[in-house]
């Protein structure tokens, strides 16, 4: 009896409109929590806020010209380097062209009397005096070059310390978004100065160091000054 009942299967529809809806439904779901997101996003808050956006704009402003005034800094610290050794080589070619030409000068003036060359001996300052000025000239310029060296680096040491603290205060201000301060200010470099740690540096130790090749030039010249009585009078 029971295996001559029919048995009969039951399809039950589905509405393609139901479907439809679930899979938007499943779709919007993420896309809300997305958008809820972005709206919490700090840059997001730091748009809805005229203030902060404001400082913002600014503060990348400043930050680019600080990348621009340390670039062309560079490029003239450059410039000066390549001028005090143009100064250097031109130092050392001289005294080179100086001491040859007298030297061959004074192996001609061997084959003639001695009263010529003892006069010539008497007047060895004048080519000492030409060396010595030409060398405190050299000196002199170099010495300049150095100055605005030292200066310049300064200058380029400060504008990167700014520059690095207003770096800093732009990643707060997009870190924080509407609840940073806008009363805050970066700190420059001489507050900086102020409030870290206080360096000790010995005064003529660091003096040596920026202006070595200054005091080498000098003593290069006190030692090429008697070298035209040694070769004009002999040793």
């Amino acid at each position: 009896m029971a295996g001559s009942k029919d048995s009969h299967i039951v399809e039950i529809p589905v509405d393609e409109e139901h479907k439809e809806k679930q899979q938007q439904q499943l779709v919007m779901v993420p896309t809300q929590g997305i958008l809820r997101v972005i709206q919490q996003h700090p840059l997001s808050e730091i748009s809805e806020s005229p203030g902060h956006l404001l400082l913002l704009k600014l503060w990348q402003r400043e930050e680019d010209l600080f990348c621009r005034r340390v670039l062309r800094k560079e490029s003239r610290l450059e410039s000066i380097k390549r001028e005090i050794f143009q100064l250097c080589c031109f130092f050392l070619i001289f005294h080179g062209f100086f001491f040859t030409i007298l030297y061959s000068s004074s192996c001609s003036d061997d084959d003639a009397d001695a009263t010529k060359t003892d006069a010539v001996c008497k007047k060895w300052w004048i080519p000492s005096a030409v060396s010595l000025a030409t060398s405190l000239v050299l000196v002199f310029l170099v010495q300049a070059k150095l100055f605005l060296f030292w200066k310049v680096s300064k200058g380029v040491h400060r504008e990167r310390n700014d520059n690095r603290t207003l770096t800093r205060c732009v990643l707060e201000l997009r870190m924080k978004g509407s609840s940073f301060d806008l009363s805050k200010e970066p700190m420059s470099g001489k507050r900086m100065k102020k409030s870290s740690s206080v360096e000790i540096k010995w005064k003529p130790v660091t003096w040596f160091s920026q202006y070595l090749i200054t005091i080498v030039l000098l003593c290069f010249a006190g030692f090429f000054f008697p070298v035209s009585k040694f070769i004009l009078c002999g040793f």
